[in-house]
């Protein structure tokens, strides 16, 4: 509907307040008589805790109070909780041990907090910090995922073999017995690196504590304000939900890695109630990598069984997922499980078994981030169809053509338990073809070679579960001068929701985005939500916003048959007016909204006022998908690799902002490829200690690693709700990690190289070029 509705490319309505300095972030909100706080965290991986004599900090100028593990078991602090039932390979209950927001006996990774200082300024707490004395008596560690398990040094004295839980899915039966009568049998392993999501702002906490009420207050970058909420209310203080209030404003990116209760949330909000003023925690940039989540570090040997003809038999995956120390939450062990059905990706494989180990380490916890196991499992998929395609001698693009699920199958009910709606695999991946040029690609590749140039290229169809089912809220309130607040459940963190719901309030009830105001991640606003992750804010929270405006309709038209004088069956609206049937008789929406709030314009027994509400979960999730293309250049010389193209057809359903969407497949392909060519969390062997805790250390990519990107849609709407969207958040990531890596892989090919794990920096190349070069010449 005209220039803002669905499908209309608008520039984002937030961009001008936030490109003139005018948003509200954390770091804007102070509050009269606000403290500042410092979390004293382990230099160690793994050390009992001997003593801590904070005498001098507390004596230290501007020194409010040092508080410790101690203290928060005399006080009484909660814990969060496990809700999912896991069990470890013996059969016994999962071990899951919760973070207790300070460690009283031991630290078990760098980073673990065990003091907070609170003073009167930043600058006095951080130099009271450094005087706290601790007396660490240093224990063995495990960092690396390959090491971790029964032999490694036990991270709890508990679980002495480290292994938390298993969990399986898929016919293990039928799976085996696909291999044993397989003409040829793929097996590989492949090593997902530890990453961070490294967002523009870091995390933060204000707490506040009113004493007249008894009433929490937290303002914090989270992405659902409604559950961090209920983890504070129900787990860690144990009163009225409430009795505490969440507000989250603008937030500088979040990507899984802000999702729900960190230690230092609480921590705020019980020293203001010690303290009885405002007590504020700001990360700082060096202290992220040290008090976040991480991400991905998972290793999977993977098999695939094919027959004579190259048909993919079945699919077989064995997973070990690094978990870190803790596992607090259900959050923690998402990545492991919620996304493995897509393993088998958008082919035709009968037969799939998945087997996932989580293990403990002296790590920081593993949390979802940016495709929260999605961009694992397709990277498993698709370098497992590459390496299948050279062994065979096949091109890997027809490799992959002749087993994908055609549209005709669907809905298609997958080895793994996941039901696609719908889909159209192979045209997608034959559009980005085209537009890849993939058909002149060898002789750019002769090209490049006689200029001293590896030049390759790498093919992945990803697919992604998205939006599963759980409730999402949404609410229009119009005020007695015809205008109106939506408020919504979902989070916005950076991906410009409030254009979105705006887009689609206008396509269902006409109303200019200029005259309605937009509110999120208010707990005492907004009534109820369960946040943004996994790409659900516009599949169910647009939805809930439809529903709401269906019901906006619903008792406008009662109102608009009272004001025009007609029957209510005789009243339509469309564009944003009531008309009567049959003539040029019609009142717009906003004179309706005006009417309602005036009783005499009502009909008997008709509610006064126009404030409806929606509420929507889906049936069942939905599968975006697409396919990308990446071809690249190394320098031979210094392995150093350089992206020439990149090309993306992908289908989220029906695209309700062309430019937005861009903008969400731009992010998640840097963050993706960022992962492939450079960033890994990395830890000591021997010591533990975190050795990437900077942007000196830590690779990030810039602006001139990419290339230009072409993004094109090949969407078919799915039918799981009235929008027909399938989401779009975490597209990008899922096919990057894959295409990169098998582009690098396509490239060193003619050196003899065969794998290549990530990431794929220059110093890494560079050494498997010289490997191979070595092993010709032997």
């Amino acid at each position: 509907m005209g220039q803002f509705g669905i499908g209309q490319a608008v520039t984002r309505f937030e961009d001008p307040r936030l490109l003139r300095g005018e948003g509200r972030f954390l770091g804007d909100v102070s509050l009269p008589g606000q403290t500042y706080a410092v979390v004293v965290r382990s230099p160690h991986a793994h050390a009992r805790l001997r003593s801590i004599d904070a005498s001098a900090a507390t004596r230290a100028p501007g020194v409010l109070g040092v508080l410790t593990g101690a203290d928060v078991a005399r006080d009484g602090l909660g814990t969060t909780r496990m809700t999912l039932r896991r069990k470890r390979p013996d059969g016994s209950p999962m071990f899951a041990p919760p973070h207790p927001g300070l460690v009283r006996d031991r630290v078990r990774y760098v980073g673990d907090p065990v003091a907070l200082v609170v003073a009167e300024t930043p600058a006095q707490a951080e130099d009271a910090a450094g005087l706290v004395r601790i007396d660490y008596e240093p224990l063995p560690s495990v960092t690396s995922t390959a090491e971790a398990g029964p032999g490694s040094p036990p991270v709890w004295d508990e679980c002495p073999d480290n292994v938390s839980n298993v969990f399986e899915v898929g016919d293990r039966t039928a799976t085996d017995a696909a291999f044993a009568r397989a003409h040829r049998v793929i097996r590989r392993r492949y090593v997902i690196t530890r990453v961070h999501a490294q967002y523009m702002e870091p995390r933060g906490a204000l707490g506040l504590y009113d004493p007249g009420e008894d009433r929490y207050t937290l303002y914090a970058d989270v992405q659902y304000p409604h559950r961090v909420r209920n983890a504070l209310a129900s787990m860690i203080f144990r009163v009225p939900e409430h009795k505490i209030r969440v507000i989250a404003g603008d937030i500088g990116g979040g990507f899984g890695a802000k999702g729900w209760q960190y230690a230092e949330h609480r921590l705020v909000l019980w020293a203001a109630r010690k303290l009885r003023r405002p007590v504020k925690w700001t990360c700082e940039r060096h202290e992220a990598l040290l008090a976040d989540e991480h991400a991905r570090d998972n290793i999977s040997e993977a098999e695939l069984a094919l027959d004579a003809e190259g048909r993919f038999l079945a699919l077989r995956v064995r997973t070990t997922a690094n978990l870190g120390a803790y596992v607090s939450s259900d959050r923690n062990l998402l990545p492991t499980f919620s996304n493995v059905a897509t393993l088998v990706g958008v082919y035709t494989i009968p037969a799939a078994h998945v087997h996932v180990t989580g293990v403990l380490t002296n790590t920081s916890p593993t949390a979802p981030y940016r495709g929260a196991g999605r961009p694992e499992a397709s990277y498993v998929t698709e370098r497992l169809i590459d390496a299948a395609a050279r062994a065979l001698g096949m091109d890997p693009v027809e490799l992959r053509r002749a087993n994908l699920i055609p549209p005709s199958a669907m809905p298609y009910r997958t080895a793994l338990g996941a039901t696609y709606d719908c889909g159209e695999f192979e045209q997608s991946m034959d559009e980005a073809l085209k537009l890849a040029d993939v058909a002149g690609f060898a002789a750019r590749r002769a090209a490049a070679r006689r200029r001293g140039a590896l030049r390759g290229i790498g093919v992945a169809n990803a697919i992604e579960r998205a939006a599963p089912p759980g409730p999402e809220f949404a609410e229009i309130r119009f005020d007695p001068s015809g205008t109106a607040m939506i408020l919504m459940g979902t989070k916005n963190q950076g991906q410009g929701h409030e254009t979105t719901f705006k887009q689609i309030l206008h396509e269902r009830l006409g109303l200019d985005p200029g005259e309605v105001r937009f509110v999120d991640g208010d707990t005492d606003r907004v009534a109820f939500g369960m946040g943004s992750t996994g790409s659900r804010s516009t599949v169910i929270g647009g939805t809930a916003l439809w529903m709401a405006a269906d019901k906006v309709i619903a008792k406008g038209r009662k109102i608009a048959a009272r004001m025009l004088e007609a029957a209510e069956a005789d009243i339509v609206f469309a564009e944003g007016r009531f008309t009567v049937v049959g003539t040029d008789r019609a009142v717009a929406v906003r004179e309706v909204a005006r009417a309602a709030f005036q009783p005499a314009q009502l009909p008997p027994g008709l509610e006064p006022g126009l404030y409806e509400t929606g509420t929507f979960s889906p049936p069942a999730a939905t599968f975006p998908n697409g396919c990308h293309v990446c071809e690249l250049e190394i320098d031979e010389a210094t392995g150093a690799v350089t992206l020439v193209n990149y090309v993306v057809v992908d289908d989220v359903g029906t695209v309700v902002n062309p430019l937005t969407l861009e903008g969400q497949i731009h992010g998640g392909v840097a963050q993706g490829l960022g992962q492939a060519l450079m960033e890994q969390v990395v830890y000591d062997r021997d010591s533990g200690q975190l050795l990437t805790s900077t942007f000196m250390d830590y690779g990030i990519p810039r602006a001139d690693t990419l290339c230009d990107l072409t993004i094109e849609r090949h969407p078919v709407p799915t039918t799981l709700n009235p929008l027909g969207a399938k989401g779009a958040g975490e597209a990008g990531t899922v096919g990057a990690l894959p295409a990169v890596i098998n582009a690098v892989v396509s490239a060193l090919a003619p050196l003899g190289v065969r794998d290549f794990d990530m990431p794929a920096t220059s110093a890494r190349v560079w050494r498997a070029i010289q490997d191979a070069v070595t092993g010709r010449q032997r």
